[in-house]
């Protein structure tokens, strides 16, 4: 999340004097370019590690900076989440046992976290977005309490005017409603930096756009969210919304979010891609910034531009452009987005192996991409990855649909491979990281292939909080033998864990998949879906999901010992509903609830969220949430 030094502009003075720098600043890089100040002919790459927390009962763990404190590295830092952490590995050459060694490093990062993490009752998950999170985790409580996190949080939700609001159509259907910046905590990568040169940036950005769809479908790992299997790489959807500052005219008039991919290619410099998002978005943050860089530059300074890297910071391209200088040497890097946490750290390097071969491959066989397929081709190809991981047809060059996993095997391969070999890297290391990628195609096994075919295998064994911990358990225990995704079991359903988890609140086991009916409606539905569906309780809502009241069995029964008096069928739900029920919040212990129902002898709740019927508990639930308890209890003694 890049400077903390930041602050949300208290007045129109200071926004403009920032936006001044910013100016001033682009041109002293236009100038710095010009002057052949960006270093070139040395290609480094590096990487960014981000990771979950989650404590015993797999679930997110809000111990961040507990664990950096007892880790005390320099590489390692928190991100907006406190159940997040990230690390900044290494630059290194481009060559020889590069890769090997950025493996190594990670391996080290990995292991330092776990280390330290034990030491406060939980660990790292390495994911795109952990199964087990939930909306209760999305607090501002577990924000990291950093200036700059609650002025972004506070200039975002400004600038939008209302509340995050969006649907996610997948298997599922996930429909949010949220009042933070919180949401971008839901998602963690492992973020590929590949130096390039101020004169080759156009071109090689250009490639990086086009490889991104195929690379993104072999390395998909994030299918589930809030309890919901949607796209394959639901970082991609989800990130785009919990960042969006957009308000509804901005959103009505085609303004494009601060997520995004692009719509065109770069034609000739980075500046473009600067130049065009300090004019599509707002000034959010502001900082120190330097006194006359342009001065700087014609003295051979090398500037720092703080403007221009913070304006750059809240502007989320999947492929961004990033500046930075060390020792007075400036240079320029591509930053890949898209390539989830995980599963290994293996998988990873085999992710990183496949961007880095493909944007020498194609860099040494293609002298413009451009010529060769268009940019809504490509922007396609990229959202077609994140729905449908190695399923989504990509078009390529030929202008011809091909299955990701075919043009990854037939042609994209063995580019990356001649890339990487004529960049220097060591056979041994080609062979290796490439071919757990050609595994894990091969086997169709990606993370999130795995993930959804491990829940399918559970089927309808306990509840969906205790499937999802399974699945969470699972992948740790497998994640730590190191061993690559293609190589892993599927998680089964674990009747050994401490279930108690699974059970604090009403929301972790109430009924969703609800049958309802409206006030308007006769008798005779109500008493048709309490036969159909074999239950004792329907709530009645009105259109908008409001519940305004409920139907027992019980009131059925007694409707029908006073008799109709030949109004047969016409009969209204509304004459014989509770039309006050007594109802619960998500949030609501499984104690408090069973309290509630003992003292109002009621024997169903439901579960009520913003006035919105969203759940419903029985007595019948409880009792088997009360029998799962005490057979655990007798287990352990």
């Amino acid at each position: 999340m890049g400077e903390q030094n930041v602050r949300q502009h208290e007045d129109e003075a200071t926004r403009q004097a920032f936006m001044k720098s910013l100016l001033t600043e682009v041109s002293a890089l236009e100038e710095m370019i010009d002057r052949g100040m960006i270093e070139s002919g040395i290609r480094r790459i590096g990487a960014e590690q981000e990771m979950f927390l989650v404590n015993q009962a797999q679930k997110p763990a809000a111990r961040a900076l507990d664990i950096l404190e007892l880790i005390d590295d320099p590489r390692f830092t928190h991100e907006l989440g406190l159940f997040n952490m990230e690390a900044n590995l290494s630059p290194y050459e481009l060559g020889g046992d590069c890769l090997r060694r950025i493996e190594q490093e990670a391996e080290d990062i990995y292991r330092l976290s776990r280390e330290a993490a034990r030491k406060t009752n939980s660990d790292i998950a390495l994911v795109g977005i952990l199964p087990t999170l939930t909306l209760s985790n999305l607090g501002l409580d577990s924000m990291v309490p950093t200036p700059r996190y609650y002025a972004l949080n506070d200039a975002v939700i400004k600038l939008r005017g209302k509340d995050f609001q969006f649907t996610i159509n997948g298997i599922d259907q996930l429909n949010v409603k949220h009042d933070n910046l919180m949401l971008e905590a839901c998602n963690t990568s492992f973020q590929v930096h590949f130096q390039v040169s101020a004169e080759e940036f156009a071109r090689l950005y250009n490639i990086a756009q086009t490889v991104t769809g195929p690379l993104l479908a072999a390395a998909v790992n994030s299918p589930i969210l809030l309890g919901k299997r949607l796209w394959h790489e639901t970082r991609i959807a989800v990130f785009e919304h919990s960042v969006d500052a957009r308000s509804e005219a901005h959103q009505a008039r085609g303004l494009k979010p601060r997520v995004h991919f692009g719509d065109h290619w770069v034609d000739n410099s980075v500046v473009e891609i600067f130049k065009e998002d300090i004019a599509r978005f707002r000034v959010i943050l502001t900082t120190e910034t330097e006194e006359d860089p342009l001065a700087m530059v014609r003295e051979g300074i090398a500037p720092k531009l703080n403007a221009l890297r913070l304006h750059n910071g809240t502007v989320y391209r999947w492929n961004r452009a990033c500046y930075g200088v060390a020792d007075n040497v400036a240079h320029l890097r591509i930053e890949n987005r898209v390539i989830p946490s995980g599963p290994t750290v293996r998988d990873e390097l085999a992710n990183s192996a496949f961007f880095i071969g493909l944007m020498s491959g194609m860099a040494h066989r293609y002298e413009d991409i451009r010529e060769h397929i268009n940019f809504a081709e490509v922007k396609a190809n990229f959202l077609a990855a994140a729905r449908d991981g190695l399923k989504a047809q990509q078009v390529w060059f030929s202008g011809d649909q091909i299955p990701a996993q075919d043009l990854i095997v037939k042609e994209l391969l063995p580019l990356a491979a001649d890339g990487l070999q004529r960049a220097g890297v060591s056979a041994e290391d080609i062979e290796c990281y490439l071919g757990v990628l050609e595994q894990r195609i091969e086997k169709k096994r990606t993370g999130a292939r795995w993930a959804l075919e491990s829940l399918n295998n559970m089927e309808s064994q306990g509840t969906l909080d205790e499937r999802l911990r399974s699945l969470t358990s699972s992948m740790l225990e497998q994640q730590q033998t190191g061993k690559p995704i293609h190589e892993w079991e599927l998680a089964e359903f674990c009747q050994f864990q401490d279930w108690r988890d699974s059970y604090r609140t009403v929301s972790q086991f109430m009924a969703t998949d609800l049958f309802t009916v409206r006030p308007d409606d006769i008798v005779d539905f109500a008493a048709s879906l309490m036969d159909w569906r074999h239950i004792r309780h329907v709530p009645v809502e009105d259109d908008q999901g409001h519940l305004v009241g409920l139907v027992s069995h019980r009131a059925l029964l007694r409707l029908v010992a006073k008799g109709l008096d030949g109004r047969e069928g016409k009969v209204t739900v509304s004459e014989i509903m509770e039309p006050n029920p007594l109802t619960i919040a998500p949030d609501t212990t499984t104690v408090e609830a069973i309290r509630l129902m003992r003292r109002h002898q009621v024997a169903c709740l439901p579960v009520v969220s913003d006035d919105k019927l969203v759940g419903l508990i029985t007595e019948h639930d409880l009792i088997v949430v009360s029998s799962r308890l005490l057979e655990e209890q007798l287990e352990q003694g």
